[in-house]
């Protein structure tokens, strides 16, 4: 839903007024700054972008955005802004300021405001034996990434992060501030654990994180030319492999960057990397196959889990990137040929990388605890991305982005992770037909004129 709206006739002077945060409009000196997500390749344009102090900020936009016919569009870092389109008619409610951190070590509970992200919360538990159920990317934000659901290096162990939270703070499209858990507001919790922001804005979120103060992890590093053998040998390891190590395979292409040390820098290698939560022995007769293959470069060591968000080398600051993802129910060996046809060592890619990520475990069974999403299914969470940062090559790396989805679907499962799809998708791609119909429902209770928007839309 786009609305047409003359901005010319919004005084959003008014609003700049009644809250305690800033607005920024076209034309201001910080206006670049203040909508631009994380993926530099969104040239995102709203008709304004507020960036509150606290929650009753957020009420007083949602009510001036309802009584002006705009919409607002709730973003942390913008990690996901892929599919939001255009945004005329919309404000941006930028909620980055929201930064605090509470820590009850005794419950083992966690609450952060919206704008934190996973490398502060890491570091806020350094040194507590504590562990959050954090995503691969230190600069992720925190609401985003567990409202979708929340694939972290403990997955197969532990499950989605959504199922860990314990209790959400909200401003919903009538201006209301509403605390929920599973005894209170039940519904709308259940709906924002996987359900995405549709129903609601986050403020607040706790979730209960996990006495693990170190773990074995790192990567096992191969000459990219090896990528056929390892992606097999990957394959077989994980038919059995303990719900303790939760793992990735993929293929990865360096850029020339400066910060990369001299041996990764433009290096392109087949790589192996996760987390075991096992004893140094345990994990070393775990690893033992692989190893066998002799990889050129081998980190695997005990780290304090708050390092964890460093061992995928995830850029570390906004880039312009296209990217997507798709769910695979098999990695067989036509598909590790269609695989190594698209984007293997004899091929000149455009794309950073390819990542599969091993499911089943806990997060292939449905948690008792969970919402909308309780669990994924499939064996492997396949997530692509090249590098775009101008025109030309934003096209070849979307079309080998787009290729590379389309081909391997025919070992594609029939449902998404809305994390990893930075295109348009339907809702049915990630919501069972009694899933979406529930969703719906609490949609149209919370907020029936549609006020809220977000990357992926239940209707």
């Amino acid at each position: 839903m786009t609305l047409s709206v003359d901005q010319s006739e919004i005084q959003f002077d008014t609003l700049a007024d009644r809250i305690t945060g800033a607005v920024v409009l076209s034309g201001d000196p910080n206006w670049d700054t203040a909508r631009q997500p994380w993926n530099l390749a969104n040239d995102q344009r709203p008709n304004a972008v507020v960036l509150p102090a606290d929650a009753d900020d957020i009420s007083a936009v949602v009510l001036f955005a309802k009584n002006n016919g705009l919409r607002v569009v709730p973003q942390g870092t913008g990690h996901l802004a892929s599919p939001l389109g255009d945004l005329t008619g919309s404000i941006l409610l930028n909620t980055s300021s929201i930064k605090w951190i509470d820590i009850d070590p005794d419950d083992q509970v966690v609450r952060v405001g919206a704008g934190v992200v996973w490398g502060e919360v890491t570091s806020a538990l350094a040194g507590t034996g504590l562990t959050a159920l954090a995503g691969s990317s230190s600069d992720v934000g925190v609401v985003g990434y567990t409202l979708g659901g929340g694939y972290s290096w403990l997955s197969r162990e532990y499950g989605l992060a959504a199922s860990s939270v314990t209790a959400i703070d909200v401003v919903t499209a009538d201006g209301e501030l509403r605390h929920l858990t599973a005894d209170s507001n039940s519904e709308l919790f259940w709906a924002l654990r996987g359900g995405g922001g549709n129903s609601a804005i986050v403020t607040a979120i706790a979730f209960e994180v996990v006495p693990i103060a170190d773990i074995y992890a790192g990567m096992l590093m191969y000459p990219l030319d090896r990528a056929p053998e390892v992606f097999t040998a990957y394959e077989r390891w994980t038919r059995d492999l303990t719900d303790h190590a939760t793992t990735c395979v993929r293929l990865l292409r360096l850029p020339p960057m400066p910060e990369l040390p001299d041996f990764l820098r433009g290096q392109s290698f087949v790589v192996v990397d996760g987390a075991i939560n096992a004893s140094d022995a345990e994990a070393d007769t775990l690893l033992a196959p692989l190893r066998d293959l002799n990889p050129s470069i081998d980190t695997f060591a005990r780290i304090p889990t708050d390092q964890l968000g460093l061992m995928h080398m995830d850029p570390p600051a906004p880039v312009p990137a296209i990217s997507d993802g798709m769910i695979l129910d098999a990695l067989t060996p036509a598909a590790i040929e269609t695989l190594m046809q698209l984007a293997g060592p004899d091929i000149e890619s455009a794309l950073l990388l390819v990542d599969l990520r091993h499911l089943g475990g806990a997060v292939g069974h449905r948690d008792p605890r969970g919402g909308a999403i309780d669990h994924l299914p499939g064996r492997f969470l396949l997530y692509t991305v090249g590098i775009a940062p101008d025109a030309v090559t934003a096209g070849i790396v979307g079309r080998e982005v787009r290729m590379l989805i389309e081909s391997l679907t025919p070992w594609a499962n029939d449902k998404d992770y809305s994390n990893f799809r930075e295109a348009t998708a339907s809702p049915k791609r990630f919501y069972s037909t009694g899933v979406l119909a529930r969703l719906r429902a609490v949609k149209r209770a919370y907020d029936p004129a549609n006020v809220i928007r977000t990357s992926h839309e239940l209707i």
